[in-house]
């Protein structure tokens, strides 16, 4: 049998390939994810994220303790220049166990390359990111006050802005899917988060607002926006079955509201149909008081136009009279003068 020294060339050579490869190894880029319609393309998937054969979702944990997985838009993009606005929508769940849940983050570059050893959502340590967390798990050291809410992070864990989700009888992590947007309205400069179950359609009101200048906070920076998830002191999976971002440009003179990244999905269907059809009642009752004063004045306007211009006939009763015929008798005396000559 023939044996290898490890000083041996070939046995040298192949591991000084492995060595090669493994630092020089890129993420997977994962082809389902490519071809699926519910993903965003060059999304490249880092840590433990996977797509399992014959599944289209992402799982972002394993098992194991602890695990992170990261989803990452590749092409990343500058709030500096036009007003920069952004749409986002994702549908993911969170199975029930002890893990820290599931966060939209908005990172510089290089995150890419730090995130798996550095706590929860992969952001210990970080001095600048916007995060949107959807947190499983109750730390007393950053303050939060339980283990089901949702909080925006600006370069610190601790929370600036938090929702109680048990107050609207919502669970992150009983491992139903859930669906979440979130906008940005560079014109506003305001931040929203909305969260429904998956067979909701689109709250019309949000359920955490934020005011912010991203333009002032990244500067000339590039950002690039992930979705991670982290279980360090516990075991869960977090899965993403859908993930679709859109910048948007936006004139100076134009106002920017935010919008649905897919104009015929889910986004803003529930208050825009009420609004709409709102909107169409009053509308109606408007047209049809203001066409019934337009015909009033158009009669009322023909009716003196017509009574200036037309003759009417007037009855002139003549009431008859009694006519007699009277003989008048004329009678011419003779003087007696001329006679008697």
């Amino acid at each position: 049998m023939a044996t290898f020294s490890i000083h041996s060339y070939p046995f040298s050579f192949n591991l000084q390939i492995l060595i090669f490869l493994f630092f020089t190894a890129k993420p997977v880029s994962s082809f389902a994810l490519q071809n699926n319609p519910n993903f965003d393309p060059y999304i490249s998937l880092f840590g433990d994220a996977r797509v399992e054969n014959g599944s289209s979702n992402v799982i972002l944990t394993r098992s194991h303790a602890p695990s992170s997985g990261l989803l990452l838009l590749d092409k990343p993009f500058k709030f500096v220049g036009e007003p920069v606005s952004f749409s986002t929508e994702f549908t993911f769940s969170l199975s029930p166990g002890n893990a820290d849940g599931l966060a939209l983050v908005f990172v510089p570059n290089g995150f890419q390359a730090r995130f798996t050893s550095q706590g929860s959502f992969g952001l210990f340590g970080e001095n600048m990111y916007l995060g949107i967390e959807f947190d499983t798990q109750k730390d007393d050291k950053v303050g939060d006050f339980n283990a089901n809410h949702i909080g925006i992070d600006i370069n610190s864990l601790e929370s600036i802005k938090v929702s109680n989700l048990s107050s609207s009888s919502m669970v992150l992590n009983n491992g139903e899917p859930l669906k979440s947007w979130v906008d940005y309205d560079s014109s506003s400069k305001l931040l929203q988060v909305r969260l429904s179950t998956f067979d909701s359609k689109r709250p019309f009101s949000p359920i955490l607002t934020y005011s912010i200048d991203l333009l002032e906070m990244w500067g000339t920076k590039d950002v690039f926006v992930g979705i991670i998830s982290t279980s360090i002191n516990g075991s869960s999976f977090s899965n993403v079955y859908s993930w679709r971002f859109r910048v948007r440009h936006v004139l100076n003179s134009m106002h920017s509201l935010p919008a649905n990244p897919h104009k015929d999905s889910d986004g803003f269907r529930t208050g825009k149909n009420k609004f709409c059809a709102l909107t169409f009642l009053a509308g109606l009752i408007f047209g049809t008081g203001c066409g019934a004063l337009f015909a009033f004045v158009v009669l009322f306007m023909w009716a003196i136009l017509v009574s200036r211009h037309s003759v009417f006939p007037v009855e002139c009763q003549v009431s008859p009279e009694d006519f007699r015929y009277e003989m008048v008798d004329v009678v011419v005396e003779k003087d007696n003068q001329f006679d008697k000559n």
